[in-house]
């Protein structure tokens, strides 16, 4: 079991630590209710410095780049970011990602904590021009501060203007006296706020700089409960739950990420999916009857038969409801309409509804 660096700091602050995704994670510090009203309300502080990062350097990174991932990278200015995936051979995804320009030539990519070597030995395969790649992920570290009040803690301890920085863009620059911090205006939450990338050999100064800035929001330590139901009222994916290899990104709803400007992996297969259409998409819904959906219950419609099965389910700490994702036959993926999850043998009402589920 791997370690983030702050480890021993998650213990002491009495974080509940689990195994996830090859990790000791803390998953809860108080309550999974309070900590992600937190989130909704003012800011806590994310440590998923499991996640995995690369760096592509050199006059073909773009080139490489482009030829595995599903969105057009060639569309990004310095200091953009982008949600993409790697589409497998065989009409799946290896993995989602986010993929960073910092200037020509020069690119970050962030992948999935579970994936790192997965996605390394993948993007490798392609590396045929020499592009010059390094997994960088066990030097880095990254929180994730998140909440309306996220800008107003962070903004103390820089002198870049965060309020400047547009949705999916970055910033490099000093952070509490920390050089070449990358702040990015991303996040897994919907709740507004930065991710802030830093050399593990700050990581601990950086932590308690953003807690004292933030002392006077009632700033607080998330764990991964809250992570799931904030990402979940979204309707964000996670990544071997609502999409896996065996998932095309036209069945998760990721066709806005898919480019057909350019050819990448299976990219020819995938837009033939998309002009023929699939036979099951991945939808949200919210429960019309009192139940909890879970992860692989099955979804059933009025007569009984099986559609579909749920991928990610909660209570939903803000609509005080069971909301989920989950796949079912595209004719019953129209939102409005009405499907029935299977929670231990009762087939409890629900309604397939438009994304972000909190909207």
């Amino acid at each position: 079991m791997k370690q983030v660096p702050l480890n021993d700091l998650h213990v002491n602050l009495g974080a509940k630590m689990v195994p996830f995704a090859g990790y000791n994670m803390p998953v809860r510090y108080s309550s999974d209710i309070e900590e992600h009203m937190t989130v909704r309300n003012g800011v806590g502080v994310f440590d998923v410095s499991h996640m995995g990062e690369f760096t592509l350097k050199g006059p073909d990174a773009l080139d490489l780049i482009q030829r595995v991932t599903s969105n057009d990278a060639s569309k990004l200015i310095d200091g953009q970011a982008q949600y993409s995936c790697l589409p497998n051979e065989t009409g799946g995804i290896v993995d989602d990602l986010i993929v960073y320009k910092i200037k020509d030539n020069d690119y970050l990519l962030v992948v999935n904590a579970s994936n790192i070597d997965k996605d390394w030995n993948w993007i490798s395969r392609f590396n045929t021009k020499g592009v010059d790649m390094k997994n960088i992920s066990s030097d880095i570290c990254l929180f994730a501060v998140q909440g309306p009040k996220a800008v107003a803690t962070l903004q103390k301890l820089t002198a870049a203007d965060l309020s400047a920085i547009k949705y999916y863009h970055f910033a490099i620059g000093d952070f509490s006296g920390v050089k070449d911090v990358v702040m990015s205006n991303t996040g897994y939450t919907g709740a507004g706020g930065f991710e802030i990338y830093v050399d593990k050999a700050h990581a601990e100064k950086i932590w308690k700089a953003i807690f004292e800035a933030g002392k006077e929001f009632d700033i607080k330590p998330i764990g991964l409960g809250a992570r799931d139901t904030l990402r979940l009222e979204m309707g964000f994916c996670l990544y071997g739950n609502d999409i896996d290899d065996s998932t095309s990104p036209i069945e998760g709803g990721l066709g806005w990420i898919t480019k057909f400007t350019k050819e990448f992996t299976n990219s020819a297969a995938i837009k033939n999916q998309k002009e023929a259409g699939v036979k099951r998409k991945l939808v949200g819904f919210k429960m019309i009857d009192k139940g909890i959906p879970r992860h692989d219950y099955q979804i059933k419609d009025a007569s009984g038969a099986v559609i579909g099965k749920v991928t990610s389910g909660t209570q939903s700490p803000m609509l005080s409801i069971g909301i989920g994702l989950g796949y079912v036959t595209t004719e019953n993926s129209s939102v409005g309409s009405e499907i029935f999850i299977d929670v231990r043998g009762r087939a409890l009402k629900a309604v397939v509804s438009k994304l972000p589920l909190i909207a």
